[in-house]
């Protein structure tokens, strides 16, 4: 038998961890300047939480979840998404009952049974922001500001900003007819997916990325020329908050999300690194949510993004994260040695410096082949005839040079490198 990892899955190999740190330890930063506090929901919920608050006719519920039958015959799903868990979880621990904003910041896996393909997975990492209690325009802008901060610092290029407005339910109503009006002639023309949105949610059409469908919906009619007032206010100061904060967007008519929960503004960021599929997150308000759940009438926004597809990108612009902390490798010849090797070690661990003693035995040359392999910024050579001199002999990898100190001269030369190096982060 051969055992292999399950289809849409992937392993995060030792290499790859430094680039999952660095982004993690940003996210993290971001989150918390704004205000935001971390949140951690179960992995599995009741199936309910997600089919009917994401959307019965979504390809989420209706094609994508991990769903299954518990020994008590309860019936579980492995979250899809963040957004209805951390509304459950905001009711379920009343929240609701603190004074607003109540800002929740997430991260961690999420499954869909999705075809897999490029920086797309069945298991995948999401970050993700939910503001409740407040329905200001500024919200909307603000939870914006902290995706294009978090980009700009990890350094993402040719990121796009969509923005859009998919109204409110009354809004939505009178597009809905507007729009299945338009249709109505073409819909023998139209794609599997959307003959079968047509009477259950034409909106979700427009979500749609096959060319024939595209073409069809390039002279539907626009949300924007029949949203209300009041929601046609909304998403005009928020434009006014975005060119405040001197963040370009473009407004995208047809930008409609894939979740059935979304009101007003809707946005999503748009890489040029990526393909057809390159949206590497995005969000919008969902002022219903908190009601539909069972709480009062409650105004929320947010954001989530797939970390798989950020990570795709950074590659694909080879933008890659600082080196993480200094790494040393000791390398002492007897047992003797090896006892003042792990002292230093013991020392350098102190000053959040990475240090190994090799144990092996190995021959110089092989010493410096395996250093230079796995990316040692130093290798200290302690041998008899450093002993005899009372020094160790330091060798930067990166230069390519050396020289012999003693332990005190490593130590501090190892403190000042390290030092230098956050300042460079």
């Amino acid at each position: 038998m051969s055992f292999k990892l399950p289809r849409g899955t992937r392993d995060i190999l030792p290499a790859d961890m430094s680039i999952w740190y660095y982004l993690e330890s940003k996210l993290h930063a971001v989150s918390r300047r704004y205000g935001y506090r971390e949140i951690r929901t179960p992995i599995f919920e009741h199936t309910e939480v997600f089919s009917r608050s994401v959307g019965e006719d979504t390809d989420i519920v209706a094609k994508e979840m991990y769903s299954f039958r518990d020994r008590g015959d309860r019936h579980i799903t492995l979250r899809p998404e963040g957004t209805a868990a951390i509304t459950r979880a905001y009711l379920e621990h009343r929240f609701d009952a603190q004074p607003p904003p109540v800002k929740f910041y997430y991260y961690g896996p999420m499954f869909r049974y999705d075809r897999p393909q490029q920086g797309r997975y069945r298991q995948f990492y999401q970050f993700g922001i939910e503001c409740f209690g407040v329905d200001h325009p500024a919200a909307d802008a603000e939870v914006i500001a902290l995706t294009t901060d978090f980009l700009e610092e990890i350094g993402l290029e040719d990121v796009e900003l969509q923005i859009n407005s998919v109204g409110c339910s009354q809004c939505r109503s009178i597009y809905r007819q507007k729009l299945v009006d338009y249709l109505a002639p073409h819909r023998e023309q139209l794609c599997n997916y959307c003959h079968q949105r047509f009477d259950s949610n034409p909106l979700r059409m427009l979500d749609c990325k096959k060319v024939e469908c595209q073409e069809i919906f390039q002279y539907a009619p626009e949300i924007t020329t029949v949203i209300c007032e009041e929601c046609h206010k909304h998403f005009s100061d928020v434009q006014r908050h975005l060119q405040n904060l001197n963040i370009e967007y473009e407004i995208n008519t047809r930008l409609v999300r894939g979740l059935d929960y979304y009101t007003r503004t809707a946005f999503e960021f748009i890489s040029s690194a990526l393909g057809a599929q390159n949206s590497i997150g995005g969000g919008g308000r969902y002022d219903n949510l908190v009601e539909f759940f069972g709480g009062k009438q409650t105004p929320a926004v947010g954001m989530a993004m797939g970390m798989e597809r950020i990570i795709l990108s950074l590659h694909e612009q080879k933008q890659f994260p600082p080196h993480d902390n200094l790494q040393v490798l000791i390398s002492a010849e007897g047992e003797k040695l090896l006892f003042k090797a792990m002292e230093l070690a013991g020392k350098l661990r102190k000053y959040d410096i990475t240090a190994e003693v090799d144990y092996t035995g190995r021959s110089l040359k092989s010493l410096m082949k395996y250093a230079d392999k796995h990316n040692y910024s130093y290798v200290l050579i302690w041998g008899e005839w450093e002993q005899k001199k009372d020094k160790i002999t330091v060798r930067n990898m990166q230069a390519g040079d050396q020289e012999e100190l003693s332990e005190q001269q490593v130590v501090e030369l190892m403190k000042r490198t390290t030092c230098m190096q956050r300042e460079d982060k």
